[in-house]
């Protein structure tokens, strides 16, 4: 009987690449992919695909599996990049990784895989799949810490179902352990952060080259304007850095000290940029929130209940009741109702839900209140 084979995304991280020597342990017939998603710089000082083809290579060439790079810049930029220009654009603060991972990892990714003859796919993320009767369900990471389920909410049952997720039942600790004992050349090779088509970059900066802005009146909540914003889109909410009111009076507490300013609300209509002073002022709390473009793991919304979700990645999951008579605008719409009011829910991020470990999937963030 031939082995399964699986074709595996690598990325010159250390993550995927532990994950594809465990899968080549696992007795599968191993492929490594290299995909290439940005090309518009990749020549910069800020873009590493050059050395993370470089690492990709070397480990599949220390650990005994074949790879091949594609480019799939044109769909990245088609399905993911255009999407992300749009909503900030609209005021809004997307999340592009997740869009990423439904359009270019688990689609052009998939079907490239499958033309390679490929039984499975695999990736290193930190997450599980399991059946249960003809369902398939994504389960959050065994380490909790590293769980990156948020990302992956917009799978569906195909695409789950033709998916390993090797490092979903080990902590991190032991992903590095492995890389250094099979001493892959990128054992100590630093995480990816944010972004991945910004790298390190200045985000204005980045931003700057693609959309067009609009200076503005700067706000507090009484109406008073107290500054110039250079752009809505440049901003987001509980933003307290890079603001530009750093010698503004503030007002101050009893004891003399004065609270940090935090952007709180953009009114798009009037180009306005609200802030407020204090980490707990009202206007950066919320107790409801409304989503759209909702995307169910199971095929089906689940019932209205008592839930957990997440509104941004690193956050640990919040109590809240889903309910859909709240949002009546259509199918795809739901609306959460919070136990504990949650601080700065931002419009375009994605809000994830879970019961206990399950991802049950989630939507785009609308708008909120502090009802």
């Amino acid at each position: 009987m031939s082995k399964k084979k699986v074709v595996i995304g690598m990325s010159g991280g250390v993550d995927s690449s532990v994950a594809a020597w465990m899968l080549k342990e696992q007795g599968y017939d191993v492929v490594g992919l290299f995909m290439k998603n940005w090309e518009d710089d990749d020549d910069s000082e800020y873009c590493s695909t050059r050395q993370d083809w470089i690492d990709a290579a070397s480990v599949a060439d220390v650990i005994g599996v074949d790879i091949e790079a594609v480019n799939f810049a044109a769909e990245y930029k088609d399905r993911v990049f255009a999407d992300f220009l749009r909503e900030y654009q609209a005021g809004r603060t997307p999340n592009p990784d997740v869009l990423c991972n439904a359009e270019i990892k688990f689609k052009a990714f998939l079907d490239h895989a499958m033309h390679l003859g490929a039984d499975l796919i695999a990736t290193g993320h930190y997450a599980r799949v399991r059946q249960n009767g003809e369902k398939f369900e994504l389960l959050k990471a065994v380490d909790h810490t590293k769980d990156q389920s948020y990302f992956l909410h917009r799978l569906n049952q195909s695409q789950l179902s033709r998916t390993l997720f090797p490092l979903g039942e080990i902590p991190k600790t032991e992903v590095r352990q492995i890389a250094e004992k099979l001493a892959l050349p990128n054992a100590a090779k630093k995480d990816s952060t944010g972004i991945c088509f910004i790298g390190e970059r200045p985000f204005r900066e980045f931003l700057n080259r693609y959309l067009s802005y609009k200076p503005g009146p700067m706000k507090t909540p009484d109406g008073k304007v107290v500054g110039e914003h250079v752009g809505l889109s440049f901003y987001t909410l509980g933003q307290r850095k890079g603001i530009g009111v750093g010698g503004m009076k503030a007002y101050k507490n009893p004891d003399g000290s004065s609270d940090a300013w935090y952007v709180a609300r953009k009114d798009v209509a009037e180009n306005t940029l609200y802030i407020v002073q204090g980490h707990d002022h009202p206007w950066l709390l919320s107790s409801t929130l409304r989503a759209d473009q909702a995307s169910w793991i199971a095929s089906e919304a689940p019932s209205p209940r008592a839930l957990s979700a997440k509104t941004r990645y690193r956050q640990a999951d919040v109590a809240c009741t889903l309910d859909y008579d709240a949002a009546p605008e259509g199918d795809s719409d739901f609306a959460l109702r919070f136990m504990e009011a949650q601080w700065a829910v931002t419009p375009g991020q994605s809000v994830v839900l879970y019961d206990g470990d399950v991802c049950l999937g989630g939507g785009i963030i609308d708008s909120s209140t502090t009802s």
